[in-house]
């Protein structure tokens, strides 16, 4: 069927009629140049007498240049509605575009703007925080505590970095050979790392501190100390997880024990290990704080080439999403330990993360705060990762052993354990039911075994996702 065309028609002793269309066939189009001689057909518009045809009457002789006539079909088949318009090829045109080279200038031209933006962001920031610091105070020497009080050491050659320790061998290590011989006894520390046993020789004349003092001890820990504490110093914490017997969080914890409601606050999450800290690997973490302003100079102060630092408001999200995710990496090993396969693994992490947000939001939390860095970001490295502490208590338990025997064997906290029980009394206050780590909670406590604790978990009522 032809849908369409135009012919091109000269006085030449036989005429060639050059018609170009294109022809469909179903649904199925076929591109056609069609060059047709016809005899008759021709001599009708070289003769200078009227012939005796269909045309109409008015048609006689043509000049001896090209004259372009425009043939249209009355009545269209019903696939000229789908039909592209007649288009004449034109030898001296662009071939068309080539739609991979078109794509790459779009990614070019995107990853252009982000640089250009990532330049000027850079160029307006506040660069001076870290040449007003000299003292930087780290309350704690375990892993993640040195891990942090090197990444701030390394920042400035100048600035004097005390570390606040407990286990008088592990100051000696730091002090005389550079290592932490206890968690990091490869890892060589930075010359202006210097440990002490002494709270107030480390406390005088800090800028910041660093609170790496496990949740359980930290109460007890800041009302020894409190003395010697500033009331205008900022304290970071670096601390995860919730009191047991009061469910405090840190941010509740440091102004009470010190006795100061206004002493400046910072909590600092997201998914890091110490170990990759340490090695400079490419890491990012959040400082959340209701004091903007603190907020984007404790940002100023830890951002580096390898490590990047967001800010934001959202103090209670960034805090309960970093206590429970510890409890959920606990369930998550115990999958593992049982060898459960990867479909339980990511439904059991799903229904987690969603426990969490159910909590967290009734809590006043942000639900974007969930969903990023100090949310799934932490609960995705904590459940999946080998190096997490909780997630290998979880695996140990789904392999038989005895949670006695686990943690006496182990030299770093687990806040999961502890934390636990927490969790599910504070649901319970906001009337939220969190049946993976209610689960949890009830096999630390030796009243469901792990086993056990699956046939009632996939038993449970088949209802609408939320």
């Amino acid at each position: 069927m032809l849908c369409g065309g135009s012919a091109v028609v000269s006085s030449r002793s036989k005429a060639e009629v050059v018609w170009r269309g294109v022809a469909w066939c179903g649904s199925v189009g076929f591109r056609c140049n069609l060059r047709v001689l016809e005899a008759p057909f021709a001599a009708l518009f070289s003769s200078s007498k009227p012939h005796n045809t269909n045309f109409p009457p008015n048609i006689h002789t043509f000049s001896s240049k090209p004259i372009f006539l425009t043939l249209r079909n009355t009545h269209p088949h019903p696939c000229a509605a789908n039909a592209s318009p007649p288009q004449d090829p034109d030898p001296g045109s662009e071939p068309p575009p080539d739609p991979t080279r078109d794509r790459r200038r779009i990614v070019r031209v995107a990853w252009e703007k982000i640089v250009r933006w990532s330049r000027s962001w850079r160029s307006k920031a506040n660069t001076d925080i870290l040449q007003r610091t000299n003292k930087v105070v780290v309350l704690g020497g375990g892993s993640f505590g040195t891990a942090m009080a090197a990444h701030v050491a390394n920042r400035k050659a100048e600035l004097e970095v005390n570390m606040l320790v407990r286990d008088p061998q592990v100051c000696l290590s730091i002090n005389e050979n550079h290592f932490n011989c206890k968690y990091f006894p490869y890892h060589r520390l930075p010359e202006n790392v210097v440990a002490t046993t002494d709270a107030k020789s480390a406390l005088l004349g800090a800028d910041y501190c660093l609170h790496a003092v496990p949740v359980q001890f930290s109460a007890s820990f800041l009302e020894s100390v409190a003395e010697y504490v500033d009331p205008g110093l900022p304290f970071i914490s670096l601390s995860k997880g919730l009191e047991l017997n009061t469910l405090r969080m840190m941010a509740q914890i440091i102004p009470q024990a010190l006795r100061n409601p206004r002493q400046p606050f910072v909590a600092l999450s997201g998914p890091s290990f110490a170990l990759e800290l340490m090695d400079k690997l490419p890491t990012a973490m959040v400082v959340a704080s209701k004091d903007k302003k603190l907020a984007n100079s404790v940002q100023q102060l830890l951002a580096s080439s390898h490590l990047r630092i967001s800010t934001s408001s959202d103090v209670t999200g960034v805090e309960i999403a970093g206590a429970l995710k510890n409890v959920l990496a606990i369930a998550a090993g115990i999958v593992e330990g049982m060898n459960l396969g990867n479909n339980s693994m990511a439904a059991l992490v799903s229904q987690g993360c969603s426990e969490i947000r159910w909590l967290a939001t009734k809590m006043g939390a942000k639900p974007t705060t969930i969903t990023g860095l100090s949310g799934t970001g932490d609960i995705m490295l904590t459940c999946f990762v080998n190096l997490s502490r909780n997630r290998t208590v979880g695996v140990r338990l789904g392999s038989g052993e005895k949670l006695e025997n686990i943690l006496s064997s182990m030299n770093q906290v687990a806040e999961g354990v502890s934390t636990a029980g927490a969790v599910i009394a504070l649901a319970q206050k906001y009337n939220v039911k969190m049946p993976v780590l209610t689960a949890v909670a009830r096999i630390i406590d030796n009243e469901l075994t792990p086993k056990k604790a699956v046939f009632e978990l996939m038993s449970l009522p088949q209802v609408e996702e939320v």
